[in-house]
């Protein structure tokens, strides 16, 4: 994967961790949904190669921090599934199909 690619799709999944919904269309937030799930469960795990992992698909500490003291412990008792895809239709310029991809 192109390294502008992955820095995108890492920038959105840092909008959907520090935001818990974000307003996309609907080929990045399918790309980006399992990104966040792994992330999310590595969350869950918070040990010290996860905390590694995820600060280095991430590159931001904050939401790293936040990942594992916050959002981790808050799926804890959940086996999968923390995101959702909501359509709201397309969008104005170009008729792209719109989509909020949320945390559940």
């Amino acid at each position: 994967m192109p390294s502008h690619r992955r820095q995108m799709l890492a920038n959105l999944a840092c909008s959907v961790l520090e935001h818990g919904r974000v307003k996309t269309t609907e080929a990045k937030a399918k790309e980006v949904k399992p990104m966040v799930e792994k992330l999310i469960t590595m969350g869950k795990a918070g040990d010290l190669n996860s905390r590694r992992v995820v600060i280095s698909q991430l590159s931001n500490k904050q939401i790293s921090y936040k990942l594992f003291n916050e959002i981790g412990p808050k799926y804890a008792d959940r086996p999968g599934g923390y995101t959702r895809i909501i359509h709201i239709g397309p969008r104005q310029g170009d008729a792209a199909e719109m989509v909020y991809l949320e945390l559940v």
